[in-house]
């Protein structure tokens, strides 16, 4: 059974600007996007500042985040990279498995990758994140590199939105029409 501990922090930063980009979206009525907690059971508790230093996950979370942008239902996972070379471990079954069924409901599924040391954030569309896991199969390595990715999916900051997707999301209905 898994469990949570310092390492369960992974992503936070990224999640933060997440979080904060997802409120101004929401505040310019552009789109309601939630993060989705990953149901945990404390199993020890500081009691003196009541901070939890050991936890069990309930079960497998699906995504980070799940909602709604101008009519299109979305569901995404944020992910953080600190090299070139982002392992598709990092990537849980069920993870995939809850966006390829989102997808066949007509929902919109990506997922935001931070590259840490580059500062840079990746909009990855389910079906560039479907090539990668496909290509394993033939005998590809479990990961993808930076030099791989569309330079188009590139986030770029813009106003007050930290990481703002929304012109990936646009792209990628974009091409779901052709």
């Amino acid at each position: 059974m898994a469990t949570w501990n310092s390492r369960g922090l992974r992503g936070s930063t990224l999640e933060e600007l997440i979080n904060r980009t997802n409120e101004l979206y929401r505040e310019k009525n552009l789109g309601l996007v939630q993060k989705i907690p990953t149901p945990i059971t404390p199993v020890k508790i500081d009691k003196e500042n009541g901070n939890i230093s050991l936890a069990y996950f309930d079960k497998d979370s699906t995504v980070d985040y799940i909602g709604v942008i101008q009519g299109v239902p979305v569901c995404f996972d944020a992910k953080e990279c600190a090299v070139d070379t982002y392992s598709l471990r990092n990537i849980h079954e069920h993870q995939i498995n809850f966006m390829r069924d989102f997808e066949k409901q007509n929902g919109i599924s990506f997922l935001i990758i931070m590259f840490t040391h580059r500062n840079e954030f990746y909009y990855m569309r389910f079906r560039e994140l479907e090539k990668y896991l496909n290509r394993v199969n033939e005998g590809h390595p479990m990961n993808f590199k930076y030099e791989e990715l569309d330079k188009a999916f590139f986030i770029k900051p813009k106003a007050s939105a930290l990481v703002h997707y929304l012109e990936g999301l646009q792209m990628d209905l974009g091409e779901r029409e052709d």
